[in-house]
């Protein structure tokens, strides 16, 4: 009687142990389908600019700052491959010797070494409504927050703001919304670390100026390579 008891308590017990580890599963199944890494984004740069002309040269401290969400769309079963949409915005500044100014419906480009005057500052600015596509990879899981990722990919942007400013001692310019700056941008992404800390990199492929833009008669070939830290959130 004795023995029928206990193995009456124990199957018991073990069937209510089944449907716990069974709803436990289930809730972690729904779990795991539901999540998602690294949906909104803030980067810090040094931007630094390509194809210089003859005697152009930076000087300064030139920096970028972007924000946006990305849309994080797990391809695999275990979540931790996937592929990135999103949408953001960006602002970056370049400190050069390259003066711009206006002369009637067109542009001319002088280095500050033929202007006259003694120039304090000198810098053109772009903000930038932007695409980023990126292919994810990271080492997470639903219920581990601190993890590796290398993320790779390719971004366009809309130049929708241009700024140019001079300042000297015998007059200041500023300029807004140049037409001979590109419109459009693009370039390749990658950004990898763990936790926090993750370095960024963009690497332009199409120039900032359009072929209006010319230094003594050549066309203006600048083109960039940002450098920096990029931190996920959520």
């Amino acid at each position: 009687m004795k023995l029928k008891l206990i193995t009456l308590i124990f199957c018991y017990l073990l069937g209510q142990f089944c449907v716990a580890q069974t709803q436990s599963l289930q809730n972690d199944v729904s779990l795991d389908d539901k999540y998602r890494e690294d949906q909104f984004y803030i980067s810090v740069t040094y931007n630094l600019l390509r194809n210089k002309p003859i005697d152009f040269t930076q000087n300064g401290f030139s920096t970028g700052f972007s924000f946006g969400f990305i849309r994080d769309m797990p391809i695999n079963d275990r979540r931790n491959l996937a592929v990135g949409l999103g949408l953001g915005l960006s602002a970056n500044s370049y400190n050069q010797n390259l003066v711009i100014e206006e002369s009637g419906s067109a542009y001319t480009y002088n280095l500050i070494s033929d202007f006259e005057g003694d120039v304090s500052k000198n810098k053109f600015s772009t903000y930038v409504l932007e695409l980023p596509l990126e292919f994810r990879w990271r080492t997470s899981t639903a219920e581990i927050y601190n993890f590796w990722r290398i993320y790779t990919g390719f971004k366009v942007g809309y130049v929708f703001y241009d700024q140019s400013k001079l300042r000297s001692d015998l007059k200041n310019l500023k300029i807004s919304n140049n037409s001979d700056f590109n419109s459009w941008q693009y370039g390749i992404t990658l950004s990898a670390g763990y936790n926090t800390w993750n370095f960024h990199f963009f690497y332009r492929l199409n120039k900032l100026f359009n072929d209006n833009a010319k230094l003594n008669v050549q066309p203006i070939d600048l083109s960039e390579l940002r450098i920096g830290l990029i931190f996920y959130i959520l």
